[in-house]
């Protein structure tokens, strides 16, 4: 049984959507909400909740931060394994940078989406907008249920070259 935890500064309904895509990729997951209310594109919040909750839930934890200033750009979906075990599956938009000062990061890897993109209905299929349901839950649910490991979500890329968080 995987534990998955959501942040991200949409605050509304849309949450609702990304834990159904992970009852569907495992009905068993324990789905948490952290908070959807970051400030909008916060990217320093988000990474100091991160680094303020991860020590506390237990190693494999995943966790699903989608607070994207670059939404509907070409900036990477990624997901990082933590040296404590921890993963976090989020847009490289500073983030990473930001938990990684705290929590070192032990790899990133960009999301491969034509394995690790959930399909199965036009709203999916035929959308780039909702990448925290698409790309971020759905990635995060198989990392979470074992369906695959950190490698299994894409190629690998150098920490050194996550993001930086600039103010």
């Amino acid at each position: 049984m995987g534990y998955i935890v959501f942040q991200t500064d949409f605050g509304g309904h849309s949450s609702g959507s990304m834990a159904g895509v992970c009852r569907i990729v495992d009905p068993a997951l324990q789905i948490f909400e952290l908070t959807h209310n970051v400030p909008k594109f916060d990217v320093e919040t988000a990474g100091r909740n991160l680094c303020e909750v991860i020590p506390f839930w237990p190693a494999g934890t995943v966790f699903v931060s989608v607070v994207d200033p670059g939404v509907g750009t070409p900036r990477k979906a990624s997901a990082a394994k933590t040296k404590s075990g921890h993963y976090i599956v989020t847009p490289d938009n500073g983030v990473l940078d930001v938990v990684n000062r705290e929590i070192e990061i032990e790899s990133v890897h960009e999301i491969d989406q034509s394995v690790n993109r959930f399909k199965g209905n036009h709203w999916s299929e035929e959308s780039e907008i909702f990448h925290g349901r698409d790309v971020f839950a759905y990635t995060g649910a198989k990392l979470a249920s074992g369906k695959i490991d950190i490698d299994g979500a894409g190629p690998e890329y150098p920490v050194t070259e996550i993001v930086a968080y600039t103010e």
